[in-house]
């Protein structure tokens, strides 16, 4: 009878870095990029010693998961509980290091069913803890829920985040601070210390004492504004645009 594989205690130091090397290569090379012996040059040791404490390399995937997962969950309980929370929340979405691991464990996903599992139960786990306390804030803040409810709003910043790191890993970073300085006009007014009367962009005056909306009228910075400037150039290029007959005279 074989006698079972012996595996590395789970608080061992040695263990912590090699899960920490697989993180560091995740974000520098892309999750396929991670093989044992790039791990075990990164955290210093034999290769040996990665199948000592990880039978397959899909073990320690998952043990890189899980205590990313725990650390990001920690990390919105305590945003959560802060003075801004909506404003801590979005900036720890926005950890360009913690949400562009979350996106390689994301393509990970889809070439293994059991990361795939892990991140689903993840994700659940982190959007019910948001939803119960963004349901407390939203209502002590006098939000209205015909406005904006919990569940969107962590949807929202949740995507958001991902699609910013996602475009900026490629190069891309056109509308991105416009889009950024939008969403942080919008939780600035959510936090306001007032019941909400109106949301953003919406044209009621705001009660006594009460800060106003933050307009999402375009400025001249804004791609909608730009897409104004485009319209009326195009307008006045036609005018001034000599007319030809169909024989091509003027």
């Amino acid at each position: 009878m074989t006698a079972p594989r012996r595996i590395g205690a789970e608080d061992s130091e040695t263990r912590q870095a090699l899960i920490q090397a697989a993180m560091e290569i995740m974000l520098e090379d892309g999750y396929a990029a991670v093989t044992s012996r790039r791990v075990a040059a990164q955290a210093g040791v034999k290769p040996p010693l990665v199948h000592y404490y990880f039978p397959s390399m899909d073990d320690l995937f998952l043990a890189a998961l899980r205590a990313g997962a725990e650390a990001h969950l920690e990390l919105q309980r305590k945003a959560l509980a802060s003075a801004e929370p909506l404003r801590a929340m979005w900036e720890a979405n926005t950890d360009r290091r913690r949400t562009g691991l979350t996106v390689e464990f994301m393509a990970l996903a889809r070439h293994r069913k059991e990361i795939r599992a892990e991140i689903s139960a993840y994700a659940e786990r982190l959007r019910e803890a948001q939803l119960a306390a963004l349901t407390l804030i939203l209502r002590d803040r006098g939000a209205d829920p015909s406005v904006v409810t919990p569940m969107a709003l962590s949807v929202l910043l949740g995507s958001v985040s991902r699609a910013l790191v996602m475009e900026g890993a490629l190069g891309v970073t056109l509308g991105h601070q416009e889009l950024t300085e939008l969403i942080d006009r919008y939780l600035a007014w959510l936090e306001a210390p007032r019941p909400a009367t109106a949301p953003p962009g919406r044209d009621a005056p705001p009660t006594p004492g009460q800060p106003a909306a933050p307009s999402l009228a375009p400025d001249r910075s804004t791609p909608g504004a730009v897409l104004c400037n485009l319209r009326k150039f195009e307008h006045s290029f036609s005018k001034a645009r000599p007319s030809t007959s169909p024989s091509g005279q003027r």
